[in-house]
């Protein structure tokens, strides 16, 4: 075989999976956005087949002889395409070991877990999705197993979402900031809380479309490429650098979930729509980690999004949009008011002091779930035992509690720590910004452009060009969860008088 031709097939065979995963895609975002309630069998027998054939596409004996002769001719090759084989490599062994009925048997099986899922969280009945949480349990237990053998089965899971982050790690960066987090919480809630009661007034669902157009406008998201939707849950879906997709969820009652869900959401889209042009349809398109990818979404979400100079920026305008809600609301009283710290019961809803604490619960049930010392049928015990002892608040029912999340109907275990990690790398992030520009004097005229094309250029393009290790070291440098610890306790105790 040609160099020449070996490298014509590579790009066919990604351009293939690239329309399997985008067609998967389509059908995901059509069912949690326009579909009847009713379609998920129909759904799930179109998603059972095209896991089936991209299962066949990559798993094929020829498939790996093509990736074992470019690999074979490696430094004759440029180091992005280098890249793909060493990637493709790795994914190609992978899912050797899965055998091609499993893989799509679980492929429908997710599909069916989100249709219970809404269902349940609905009804507020974990009983509902106890059956399929058990079978997504297992299977995530047996591919553990294929992913790595030599890993203990949650290790090789955690993995798949941040390479080279096991327990023992995370157990260390957990107990570092709890160990910071906790006193200052306690401290925090010695002091009188902020009036956030304005946020609670009606805000109905058309201007809260009309403000997240603004905020997306603000953010630079170009409209060409990035649209929004509404969903129970918000996400981003991205297809490539130029078709991103992200909803958000309107409640008439809550102005800031949807506020902050698409500052959120707009973080991740800027991360994708940032990505190389020459990675396009490539295995290195896309965040090169989940731990990275929420350093995007947390960044622009609370170290900007829920910083005073954003808000005097924006409150001007959003009283345009609101101005009976926010007649007697200053900027000053909504940036205390959205940084408000107490216990809560939703992950989503959390402030950045007590964010972490709901993540450390999922961690902790996830662990046991996956090394086989909880079983399915005691999660809500659990977790409600585990929310009382780590924020002190008690939960009401399963919507409000176990239910709350849809990373477990997807079947990704492993996926929440990422949170608490992106949370991290964005406060070392933002301590390297500072040194490099002027961040707050743009920010605070609304220009976020400074911001952006730092992100860009120290993370975004690159997509997955680099190991998850380099692009945070290129970031943060060498980093350090004290780094974060230490933004918390400058932050609170300005606002709170500590």
């Amino acid at each position: 075989m040609e160099l020449k031709e070996a490298l014509a097939r590579l790009a066919e065979l990604q351009k293939k999976r690239y329309a399997y995963r985008a067609a998967s895609s389509s059908l995901y975002l059509d069912a949690t956005t326009t579909a009847p309630k009713g379609t998920a069998e129909g759904r799930g027998v179109a998603l059972g087949v095209l896991a089936g054939e991209e299962h066949k596409l990559f798993s094929a004996p020829e498939v790996g002889e093509l990736l074992d002769f470019l690999w074979s001719r490696r430094d004759e090759l440029e180091h992005c395409v280098r890249r793909q084989v060493e990637e493709l490599r790795r994914s190609y062994a992978q899912l050797k070991r899965i055998p091609a009925d499993e893989y799509m048997e679980y492929a429908i099986l997710t599909n069916e877990a989100d249709d219970v899922w809404h269902r349940a969280k609905e009804a507020s009945d974990f009983e509902l999705f106890r059956p399929v949480l058990e079978k997504l349990v297992a299977f995530n237990i047996k591919f553990a197993g294929y992913y790595d053998a030599s890993k203990a089965p949650y290790d090789a899971l955690l993995n798949e979402y941040e390479r080279g982050v096991d327990m023992a790690y995370l157990d260390k960066f957990f107990a570092t900031l709890r160990e910071r987090i906790i006193p200052l919480l306690h401290a925090v809630m010695e002091k009188e809380p902020p009036d956030d009661s304005f946020l609670r007034r009606h805000y109905p669902a058309g201007a809260q479309r009309k403000f997240s157009d603004y905020l997306m406008e603000v953010l630079g998201l170009d409209r060409a490429h990035c649209t929004i939707g509404e969903t129970e849950h918000p996400y981003t879906l991205d297809f490539n650098n130029k078709d991103v997709r992200i909803t958000t969820h309107y409640y008439e009652d809550n102005v800031d979930f949807s506020m902050y869900s698409v500052i959120h959401e707009g973080g991740h889209a800027k991360y994708e729509l940032g990505i190389a042009d020459d990675l396009q349809y490539t295995c290195l398109a896309g965040g090169v980690s989940m731990g990275v990818h929420e350093s995007q979404s947390r960044f622009y979400e609370n170290l900007i999004g829920r910083s005073l100079p954003f808000i005097q920026a924006i409150f001007p305008k959003m009283k345009e949009f609101f101005p009976e809600q926010l007649a007697d609301v200053t900027a000053e009283q909504f940036y205390r008011a959205v940084n408000k710290a107490q216990p809560s019961l939703i992950r989503t809803e959390a402030d950045e002091l007590t964010y972490c604490l709901h993540v450390m619960v999922r961690y902790e049930i996830e662990k046991q779930l996956i090394g086989g010392t909880l079983a399915v049928k005691d999660v809500p015990e659990t977790w409600n035992r585990l929310y009382k002892e780590y924020l002190g608040v008690d939960v009401p029912d399963d919507k409000r509690g176990c239910l709350q999340d849809s990373h477990w109907s997807g079947g990704s275990f492993g996926y929440f720590p990422s949170y608490a990690l992106g949370s991290a790398y964005g406060a070392q992030m933002l301590k390297n910004m500072e040194r490099d520009i002027d961040v707050w004097g743009p920010v605070s005229r609304g220009d976020l452009s400074g911001v952006s094309a730092w992100l860009g250029e120290k993370i975004h393009k690159y997509g997955g060009l680099m190991e998850p290790a380099d692009v945070v070291k290129n970031a943060c440098g060498q980093f350090d969860p004290t780094v974060f610890a230490d933004y918390l306790e400058k932050k609170y105790g300005a606002l709170y008088g500590l």
